[in-house]
């Protein structure tokens, strides 16, 4: 269960059979305390991965910016690049995506920019 920010525009592909699946990162904050009192605070950015329904529900949906719960599982991906070297990739194959707030407004320039439906707090998508 990860509660962050969507970093980047969702993109949505479809694989060569058909299937959509959407991308997109998030930014999840954490804060702790030292044990000298003094606070401290890191972002972590983790890719998910978000497949068929959900893929082009996410799509429609998020925007960069906005508040999200994601839930799902660890998904590892390894290749060998062009060079020759082993590359891998963790990402959160999402099975449940959450709207946590509305998205933002659109600039007076782009009205077409903000969706239509969106879906309201805690519904899920």
């Amino acid at each position: 269960m990860l509660i962050g920010f969507v970093g980047r525009e969702p993109e949505l592909r479809h694989t060569p059979a058909g299937v959509p699946v959407t991308t997109f990162s998030l930014a999840v904050p954490r804060a702790w305390e030292s044990p000298d009192g003094q606070p401290h605070t890191t972002t972590e950015w983790f890719t998910v991965v978000a497949w068929r329904e959900l893929a082009e529900q996410t799509h429609a949906a998020l925007r960069k910016g906005v508040h999200a719960y994601v839930e799902g599982s660890l998904q590892t991906r390894a290749w060998t690049d062009p060079d020759g070297r082993r590359q891998q990739l963790v990402e959160i194959l999402a099975g449940e995506v959450v709207v946590l707030d509305a998205p933002p407004t659109a600039p007076a320039a782009e009205p077409s920019a903000q969706p239509s439906a969106w879906p309201g707090p805690d519904e899920s998508l």
